[in-house]
């Protein structure tokens, strides 16, 4: 059986896809990956921490970002869309490309089965190449449980994980503070047998 031989594609070839495509699909150095749906408690958690961050930040210099928008990261030749990103002052844009910024200061995913391998390992790598890049938050989807990182010195990152709803995550590169409940707020999780939990500390 002859083997198929593997299709890359240039960085223009994918953007222009991606305008034409229903769906999003991430670029790895010349190969396109079409990125699965969401989830309810993907949407819901996603959409938590992004309504959180607009409201304390109204008035301040900063942006906030959903998936919609596009990351580019040159050093490995990455496009993906974090769930949520957060940019000090004006994002600076790819290529005058208003749907692609470079300069993050905080990104937020989301995670999902198929892909919470990936988001803790390779992409977290490409992620530290970005020189704006302070703050990384993992965030589980399936329960209670979230993964805090952030930079101290060059090539440094301290830890801190979360699993209870009662306490209150702080971000260390800017100052904003948010309880584990109001994440999770109107998030279901599965149980083993299929029942559905309560929902968590809706507000």
């Amino acid at each position: 059986m002859q083997a198929t031989q593997q299709r890359y594609y240039s960085t223009e070839e994918y953007l222009a896809l991606e305008e034409a495509a229903d769906y999003k699909s991430e670029y790895i150095d010349g190969e396109i990956f079409p990125m699965a749906g969401g989830s309810t408690n993907h949407n819901q958690i996603a959409g938590n921490f992004y309504t959180e961050l607009s409201v304390a930040f109204k008035k301040l210099d900063y942006r906030v970002f959903m998936s919609d928008v596009r990351l580019w990261i040159p050093k490995r030749r990455i496009y993906t869309y974090p769930d949520v990103m957060l940019v000090t002052g004006k994002p600076e844009y790819y290529n005058n490309r208003t749907d692609t910024i470079t300069n993050p200061q905080l990104i937020i995913e989301v995670l999902s089965p198929s892909t919470k391998g990936y988001d803790q390992s390779k992409k977290f790598e490409g992620y530290r190449t970005i020189g704006t890049f302070q703050e990384y938050l993992l965030i589980d989807q399936t329960r209670i449980y979230i993964e805090h990182y952030h930079k101290t010195d060059d090539k440094q990152w301290s830890f801190r994980d979360y699993g209870q709803s009662d306490v209150t995550l702080g971000l260390a590169s800017v100052s904003f503070e948010i309880p584990i409940s109001d994440i999770y707020n109107k998030v279901n999780f599965e149980q083993v047998d299929g029942e559905i939990a309560p929902d968590v500390g809706e507000v």
